[in-house]
């Protein structure tokens, strides 16, 4: 959606997409947003809790079978395994996707690696398409006055425009643009904690056969997958900037993470909505 001003002002029930790269704030803003009669949409708890809730406790249940003590309890019905996803803990969801690499050291076969990443493509694509549904059970269903949709940061990998004609349609897509002062930060922070991620196939075919080369590597099963992650991060994020640009100009407003940094509670989220719309959607270079 796209309005002057003035309109949005006189949106009663505002509804926003925010649109960035992990790390950068998405979820923060989202609870600050929470405690003030917005209805906190998150993408990745819809997926794990929907769209791989099955696939994720299979995984679980192959790993606890490993353990003759939880085999034979398993095999026999007297335990059940259950994960407790939420919006603040998705950590069964970052095991599911795994990472590449050395199974001895905790990596995934390639084969089974991306089986995996196109379960977790096939369920983003679907949770956003759940949107317009969840924002009306938000206002029917739990009363709430607003909505955000909290994406993961690899919307802009899908390569599924019928996505972004759904987020367009029913919400104000907000880009929350890296700023230099916060990239390396950022940056840092991925390469501390090393987390698993989503990536286009070929952007992840070309990666690997690049790090293969750099680290003087044959296989996929060499891999360490946390070096792997580490070193293709600062790589996924100069990719995906472009890939954010090009629906944030046409369809959406763009602000800055030091802007978003600065947000407290809901009136300031709006004053920078509406900043963001009388400077053209782009922020101040």
């Amino acid at each position: 959606m796209k309005f002057t001003l003035d309109e949005f002002r006189r949106w009663e029930n505002k509804r926003i997409t925010l649109l960035g790269m992990s790390g950068v704030g998405k979820t923060h803003l989202s609870n600050i947003l929470r405690r003030h009669d917005w209805f906190h949409y998150s993408g990745d708890y819809r997926i794990g809790t929907r769209y791989l809730d099955e696939p994720i406790l299979d995984n679980i249940k192959q790993h606890a079978m490993q353990i003759p003590f939880l085999r034979n309890l398993l095999r026999s019905d007297s335990i059940y395994i259950c994960h407790n996803i939420s919006v603040d803990n998705l950590d069964a969801v970052l095991s599911f996707i795994g990472k590449p690499g050395n199974p001895h050291e905790g990596g995934l076969p390639i084969a089974e690696f991306s089986r995996r990443q196109e379960l977790y493509r096939r369920g983003e694509i679907a949770a956003m398409q759940d949107v317009p549904d969840f924002v009306r059970k938000a206002r029917d269903i739990y009363g709430y006055q607003h909505f955000v949709n909290d994406v993961g940061g690899s919307l802009c990998e899908l390569e599924a425009p019928e996505v972004i004609d759904v987020l367009v349609a029913h919400t104000v897509v907000l880009y929350i643009q890296v700023s230099e002062a916060d990239a390396p930060k950022l940056i840092k922070r991925a390469e501390e904690d090393p987390k698993p991620l989503y990536y286009r196939p070929s952007f992840l075919e070309g990666e690997l056969t690049s790090y293969l080369r750099e680290r003087g590597l044959t296989e996929i099963a060499e891999i360490d997958p946390d070096d792997f992650t580490r070193w293709v991060f600062p790589r996924l994020f100069r990719a995906r900037v472009p890939r954010y640009e090009a629906i944030a100009v046409p369809h959406g407003y763009t602000v800055t993470s030091s802007e978003i940094s600065e947000v407290r509670d809901d009136d300031d989220l709006v004053s920078l909505l509406e900043l963001a719309i009388t400077r053209g959607g782009q922020p101040s270079a």
